[in-house]
């Protein structure tokens, strides 16, 4: 696993708190919330051979965010982060093996690639997304990222209408820069949606994304492991949303 960061400058609340994984034990709640809502409860095809648990060759070199629940210790959340300069020992972003990424690595300043994040289900309506992300501002605050980026998913539907509809949404609420655009590996079956389905709802993940300023990356690559599509979203960090930029980031600086 990656050099475990310093503690991160945020502050715990009176029932849901975020902490940086610190050893392989806690990387492992981590990976089996990641194999309840992706395998289990998403239905997704993962990797044989690591029963309970949703393992990959990236987790050794990420930094894992958790979100706990302070009555009982268990974890509701979590995202998984690799830094630019991690990517560079390892050989690459997660991303790489669905886009090529164009221009994206070189972008000047640092770079942090999200990926993996699910919060569990009973939490889903509650502060947990918020919780996460105020780790993740921490984070950038940290080690002074530029540039954060990850897949977001999106469903398919019959015949991929589903994610090509949820596209036409993303393409008018967040365009991304056409020199920054990347390209899917495996394209979608549908390539536009229709007029009738112009407006179908955005599923939680991109919204928080959008929310924060990010922008997409063009086309979304077909992951048929996981049942879904997946965009690619970026976010100038100097382009943070107001409001998220005095709730997180001027937040985590006073502490």
């Amino acid at each position: 696993m990656g050099a475990i960061a310093a503690v991160l400058p945020v502050k715990r609340g009176d029932r849901l708190f975020v902490e940086l994984a610190s050893n392989r034990d806690e990387v492992r709640e981590a990976q089996a919330l990641r194999y309840r809502v992706f395998g289990e409860e998403l239905g997704a095809k993962l990797k044989a051979g690591s029963q309970g648990l949703d393992v990959d060759a990236f987790d050794d070199h990420c930094q894992h965010l958790l979100v706990r629940d302070s009555r009982t210790g268990d974890v509701v959340g979590c995202t998984r982060l690799l830094t630019d300069r991690e990517a560079q020992r390892t050989g690459g972003f997660y991303s790489q093996g669905e886009f090529d990424l164009g221009g994206l690595p070189a972008l000047p300043g640092r770079l942090l690639e999200v990926g993996r994040t699910c919060i569990a289900p009973q939490y889903r309506q509650g502060s947990a997304i918020a919780v996460l992300w105020s780790g993740l501002a921490g984070f950038i605050y940290l080690h002074r990222i530029d540039y954060l980026f990850g897949c977001a998913s999106i469903p398919l539907g019959d015949g991929d209408v589903q994610a090509a509809a949820i596209m036409n949404r993303i393409r008018r609420q967040a365009p991304g820069d056409r020199q920054l655009r990347v390209t899917p590996r495996t394209p979608l079956l549908a390539a536009q949606g229709s007029d009738e389905v112009l407006d179908a709802p955005l599923p939680a993940l991109v919204k928080a994304y959008i929310r924060l300023g990010a922008k997409a990356c063009g086309e979304p690559c077909r992951d048929p492991d996981f049942g879904v599509a997946d965009v690619l979203m970026l976010l100038d960090v100097a382009d943070l949303n107001p409001t998220y930029s005095r709730h997180f980031l001027e937040r985590v600086a006073d502490v």
